[in-house]
């Protein structure tokens, strides 16, 4: 029975793992048809959410079913719980990627990003997706080092946050009201992607270590 139950835990995290690699792919392919105005390639991101919001439905399922069941305590209780909040932070992540998709289809056949931010916007969905798949590794590999410097690699995706605001607001911009609401909602789509990915990042530190994030960074990795 303790074997079954702890198998359940291990593919409950498979599936955090799964939904992780799913947002980060999503969240590159929409780059690409973002920047390059490629529809086919929005409709294939946005057809595909749905299989990372079936797996969240899923794992959040499976996990209240181990609450019920098992009454878990201590670790076992941490893991549960933070694949509660993970899943819904991964499902969100989908999301994002969805709706950076969506803007791509909206303004076909044209790009909704100008030419002098694509540089930025291109460094903005690399970082996103590689952020992601740092998570995911963090996942499998419950390296608490590994959790905290995902963090500070965020600092970078603030920079280029603050670099699209920089460009709306120089007098130089001549691109229009409608492609400066786009570019605010692109960076606010990769900024809000960025953070879910520390978020899980953040929710494994507690996992492992009992203490959270802030903490460990404040004082130092034991």
């Amino acid at each position: 029975m303790r074997e079954a139950y702890h198998e359940e835990l291990e593919s409950i995290c498979d599936g955090l793992v799964e939904m992780a690699n799913l947002a980060g792919s999503a969240i590159g392919l929409a780059t690409t048809a973002l920047l390059d105005a490629d529809l086919q390639l929005a409709e294939h991101v946005i057809s595909a959410d749905v299989k990372v919001d079936d797996l969240q439905r899923d794992l959040e399922n499976r996990a209240i079913a181990v609450l019920a069941r098992q009454q878990p305590v201590a670790t076992d209780l941490r893991v549960v719980v933070s694949s509660l909040r993970m899943s819904a932070d991964l499902e969100r992540s989908g999301d994002l990627a969805e709706h950076v998709a969506k803007l791509a289809r909206m303004r076909y056949p044209q790009r909704a990003v100008p030419r002098d931010l694509r540089r930025t916007v291109l460094e903005m969905g690399q970082l996103a997706q590689r952020l992601m798949a740092q998570a995911a590794e963090v996942l499998i590999t419950h390296d608490v080092a590994a959790a905290l410097q995902l963090e500070k690699d965020d600092d970078r995706m603030d920079e280029l946050h603050r670099t699209i605001f920089h460009h709306l607001m120089d007098d130089q911009w001549h691109h229009g009201v409608e492609t400066a609401v786009d570019v605010t909602l692109v960076g606010r789509y990769y900024e809000r992607f960025a953070d879910h990915a520390v978020s899980v990042a953040r929710r494994v530190v507690y996992l492992v270590t009992g203490e959270h994030a802030d903490e460990l960074l404040t004082d130092g990795p034991a």
